[in-house]
């Protein structure tokens, strides 16, 4: 007998093998696709509507009634509309997306405060993708989870299994463009990726990493106040 959707997607989430063409998961990645769509359509819209849209991506009902989870951990409602305060300044600690962006699943997607994505950001999420809060992501980012077997006759095409491990950027990180993260892969707080760098393995806290694969080149003060960093010189990582 085939597994119940709530099975696959069990085994999808604690990063087990799992068939990711079960009907279920294909519905799912549907409607994420089409909330992405949607997203990255909206053109000129207000900063309330494009947080409602963002939202839109990561919050299915039923998910996060299963699994209380969602792309921001909660169902917080924004505040409402003041005519003495401004939208930017109301949600000011909401995600900053450029579109476009895309996904697979939105729901494991756990973002803190103020975080940014430029243009093109793909976070493959079918395990655990955290982000910690003030952390700036360059264009053209791709944050990888999902991972297939290298056995080709396991693997066997769209016929196999795959399976994916969890993701976890810590907080006040910044990512050139076109960095690439592999599943498994753990970033420590204040940390800096320089554009192009592909990260396979894990980054210690306050380091500065580039190249295929990322190699620490620095470490950082632990923690560097502004001041600090203002007068230190910059290396040229990517925007």
């Amino acid at each position: 007998m085939a597994n119940s959707l709530e099975q696959e997607r069990g085994k999808m989430l604690r990063g087990e093998s799992f068939f990711a063409g079960h009907p279920g998961l294909v519905k799912e990645r549907q409607r994420t696709h089409q909330a992405c769509h949607r997203y990255n359509n909206a053109g000129d819209v207000s900063r309330r509507r494009a947080v409602e849209m963002w939202r839109e991506v990561g919050l299915p009902k039923l998910i996060y009634q299963l699994y209380k989870t969602s792309i921001r951990n909660d169902l917080t409602p924004l505040p409402p509309p003041s005519p003495e305060v401004d939208d930017d300044i109301l949600l000011a600690n909401e995600p900053y997306i450029e579109a476009p962006f895309y996904t697979d699943y939105g729901y494991n997607i756990h973002l803190g405060e103020q975080v940014y994505t430029n243009f093109n950001c793909t976070i493959l999420d079918s395990c655990a993708v955290h982000i910690g809060s003030r952390t700036l992501l360059g264009p053209n980012v791709s944050l990888y989870t999902a991972t297939h077997t290298t056995d080709p006759a396991v693997r066997n095409g769209l016929k196999g299994p795959e399976f994916g491990k969890e993701i976890h950027i810590g907080e006040d990180c910044w990512f050139g463009g076109s960095v690439v993260v592999l599943p498994g892969v753990t970033i420590g707080n204040g940390s800096t990726i320089g554009a192009g760098s592909v990260v396979t393995k894990d980054i210690p806290p306050y380091s500065v990493a580039a190249g295929n694969p990322a190699r620490v080149i620095r470490s950082l003060p632990q923690p560097t106040t502004v001041e600090t960093e203002a007068a230190a010189p910059t290396p040229d990582l990517g925007t």
